[in-house]
């Protein structure tokens, strides 16, 4: 298991970031940037954004569908471990609202973990980050009973397998020569779960609070917002 703990956090803390966003109407990117300090998080939010195209509004789009298939895009950001690597990634997705689907289209990553040595090996390693962040958020959950834990194998313990749907993944690579190396074998996985979030609710006005993010928690969401 990458990112202990981290992807949780990171979760909570990026998809309540982009509520405070949502609430005084600012388009996410532009708040982060408004209340970060550190250049280096600043250089990569800026870097995944331009990437990705983003369309500098705020969250939800305007004039959300209802119904059918609704698109969005999302934020997400961290500095891990408070020293040891920076990630921003743009996540863009799909939502089925009929059967609470989602499907991850696009996720642009930008990276910055000081001198780069190999950078094919380190663009492996963030996509293999990212499609490991994809299968928690939408598949992976430990389950049990009154007795013991249920999910036992691959069968009961969902993930992305061979043949699955992945999604469309480009990277930004910054290299520092000049500073120390850090990590980044559990940049790219901290910060899928949050993007996805925030994309869901740019698509939906949905809030997720729960990964993995099924079709029931995903429609029960759909239906809290439509009660609203």
């Amino acid at each position: 298991m990458r990112s202990p703990a981290r992807l949780q956090n990171t979760f909570a803390h990026e998809s309540f970031l982009d509520e405070i966003a949502a609430a005084v109407k600012a388009d996410p990117v532009e708040y982060r940037l408004r209340h970060l300090s550190d250049a280096r998080l600043i250089e990569v939010v800026k870097a995944a954004a331009q990437a990705a195209h983003w369309e500098a509004r705020p969250s939800p789009r305007p004039g959300i569908r209802r119904s059918g298939v609704a698109a969005g895009r999302g934020v997400s950001c961290v500095l891990y471990e408070g020293n040891n690597g920076y990630c921003a990634l743009v996540a863009e997705v799909e939502v089925d609202q009929a059967g609470g689907g989602i499907s991850v289209k696009r996720l642009v990553i930008a990276n910055d973990c000081g001198p780069i040595s190999n950078p094919d090996g380190l663009r492996n390693q963030l996509e293999g980050g990212a499609l490991h962040g994809v299968s928690r958020t939408l598949l992976e959950e430990v389950t049990w009973d009154d007795q013991r834990v249920t999910s036992i194998d691959w069968l009961t313990y969902g993930a992305l397998d061979l043949g699955a749907e992945v999604p469309k993944i480009e990277t930004v690579l910054i290299n520092r020569s000049e500073v120390r190396a850090m990590g980044a074998g559990e940049t790219a996985v901290t910060v899928v779960p949050a993007a996805i979030a925030n994309a869901i609710f740019d698509a939906t006005g949905a809030r997720i609070r729960q990964v993995p993010f099924t079709p029931e928690r995903v429609k029960a969401a759909l239906a809290a917002r439509a009660a609203i």
